[in-house]
């Protein structure tokens, strides 16, 4: 997710490899799905210069405030919305746009959300456990970790935090109900880890995983990478980053399977699918930030880029 921290500068991941392979340009429209800060955003406009337009989606309102003000300068060149990327092409017929040159997402938590304890986030400052990207997602963390039985509090800490200690801390923190801060969540479970101290905390996957279910994070760029792949003209590419393997899974998977001209069982001797290949795998291997990048801003040390671009179809 694009980075932004209290007054710390806006660091926006592998910023210069969204730019170049976008390939901004005057007259195109462009989608940003995840505004955050604005700072993909800003480099976009900037380099497709003097009308090209970009319509920016976020859902967290705190998130959308700063993007106006830091895109204030390009006046009707950016259209911010307060929406989920997975409507997409609700989206761009609301906007009067029917496909667009370039599309980027750029996923996960943004270090603005993060360093702010109220929004319930990071177990490392107390707070609320909320963990809503934006007002109206759906329950809280709150309700999930004290409301679900024990054994689908533990599929789900396994299932998108992929922690090997889920059924014992979900047991934890079925004896430790009810709960109601990100500190005492974090005591449950270092508590129940039985996890040496090393560089990760014991409750890094746990808050992943809530945070994923509470914004039905993977549901939602299921939904959109099909839209994605019809909203764009041909030739326009997509950009996706992701932060930990699930996300990257799901976007991997797509793209080669709509890079394929079939898509039938292997070993069926005839194509009986219909399937036509809509986009050109650009990344077999995802693009990683390097060691300059990481260093100005390790939370970037796990980012992945994956770029398809829309097939021109004879």
């Amino acid at each position: 997710m694009q980075k932004q921290g209290g007054n710390s500068p806006h660091l926006s991941v592998l910023y210069l490899e969204i730019i170049t392979v976008l390939n901004p340009h005057r007259s195109g429209k462009y989608v940003d799905g995840t505004l955050g800060a604005g700072g993909h955003a800003r480099g976009i406009l900037k380099a497709s210069a003097p009308d090209g337009q970009l319509l920016g989606l976020d859902l967290d309102p705190a998130a959308l405030s700063l993007a106006q003000a830091n895109l204030a300068e390009f006046g009707q060149r950016a259209v911010l919305h307060q929406a989920s990327y997975a409507s997409l092409l609700d989206q761009l017929k609301g906007t009067g746009w029917k496909q667009v040159d370039g599309i980027v997402l750029d996923l996960g938590l943004s270090s603005m959300q993060l360093d702010t304890p109220g929004r319930g986030f990071s177990f490392q400052a107390e707070g609320p456990l909320d963990m809503r990207f934006g007002p109206g997602a759906g329950q809280t963390a709150e309700e999930l970790v004290n409301n679900l039985p024990e054994a689908d509090l533990a599929d789900l800490i396994w299932k998108y935090g992929e922690e090997p200690a889920s059924r014992r801390i979900a047991r934890a923190i079925l004896h430790s109900r009810p709960l109601k801060t990100t500190t005492q969540l974090a005591a449950v479970i270092a508590g129940a880890s039985r996890r040496p101290p090393g560089r990760i905390h014991p409750a890094t996957r746990v808050f992943q995983a809530l945070r994923i279910a509470v914004n039905r994070e993977l549901e939602s760029l299921e939904k959109f990478l099909p839209q994605a792949a019809a909203a764009l003209l041909p030739g326009g590419r997509l950009a996706v980053i992701s932060f930990h393997s699930l996300e990257d899974r799901i976007v991997k998977h797509f793209i080669r399977q709509e890079s394929r001209d079939c898509i039938c069982p292997p070993g069926q001797p005839v194509c009986t699918c219909g399937h036509q290949a809509i986009l050109k795998d650009l990344t077999r291997h995802p693009i990683e930030p390097g060691a300059d990048e990481i260093a100005r801003n390790p939370r970037a040390r796990s980012a992945r880029l994956r770029i398809a671009e829309k097939k021109i179809l004879a």
